[in-house]
């Protein structure tokens, strides 16, 4: 690419960025948004978060996990037991991590 298709590039991608972001800052006044949707906005950030780290925990090159023997699994089990029982997220973080690595430096799985 040539320096001019460069700047070309990085001028629409900025140019995108700022219509599809700018479409919800620059408004004077909040846009009219009907009851259902304000409710289901509330979830999407859970919904984005679910949609990143389950393929993550599930999958590996591409392929579904078939076996109980994997650390993430075990970690994703143990923070979800350790959250169901405490409600706290930082040991959530930590029972999970901790699990897997476990499994995975101390057993070598």
């Amino acid at each position: 690419m040539s320096g001019l298709e460069v700047t070309l590039t990085i001028a629409g991608l900025a140019l995108i960025t700022l219509l599809t972001r700018g479409f919800f800052i620059l408004p004077d006044r909040d846009l009219p948004m009907p009851g259902w949707l304000q409710e289901a906005l509330r979830y999407a950030p859970i919904g984005a978060l679910a949609a990143l780290v389950t393929p993550e925990i599930v999958m590996t090159q591409g392929h579904l996990i078939d076996t109980w023997r994997e650390p993430r699994v075990l970690g994703a089990l143990a923070a979800t037991a350790w959250y169901l029982w405490r409600r706290d997220l930082l040991g959530t973080i930590v029972v999970g991590t901790a699990t897997m690595l476990i499994f995975r430096v101390g057993l070598g799985w």
